[in-house]
């Protein structure tokens, strides 16, 4: 996946907005306010993406590619190396689920919000 298509699917998403709260280089993803994916504008061979602990120590196990988050809380974020052994279905279904994560943690009020978008 190359940068135009990871942020066209991650702007597809309902209520995803980008930025580049940090630097030039390092675009966020938000949704409601809250971040689901970062990545290197320049190159994109990582994406820092939420993931539930207990899946992320999964995924670490079983992927070469997946790692502790990168300058993120390593219980809550993976740093996904997508030249290694992920293919895209399996990064499309991370990006999901970091997604899930954020609005599902999202208060009643702000969901409902971000539902009637």
């Amino acid at each position: 996946m190359n940068i135009e298509s990871f942020r066209n699917y991650c702007l597809a998403k309902k209520g995803a907005v980008e930025s580049l709260p940090f630097d030039n280089k390092t675009l966020v993803f938000k949704v409601a306010g809250k971040m689901f994916a970062l990545a290197g504008i320049e190159n994109l061979s990582y994406v820092n993406l939420k993931c539930d602990p207990e899946k992320a120590i999964d995924y670490r196990e079983q992927y070469k590619g997946v790692r502790p988050g990168f300058h993120m809380n390593k219980k809550h974020w993976n740093s996904v190396y997508l030249s290694e052994d992920i293919g895209e279905a399996l990064f499309v279904e991370l990006l999901d689920h970091s997604y899930q994560l954020v609005i599902e943690s999202l208060t009643k009020k702000a969901y409902e919000e971000l539902q009637n978008r």
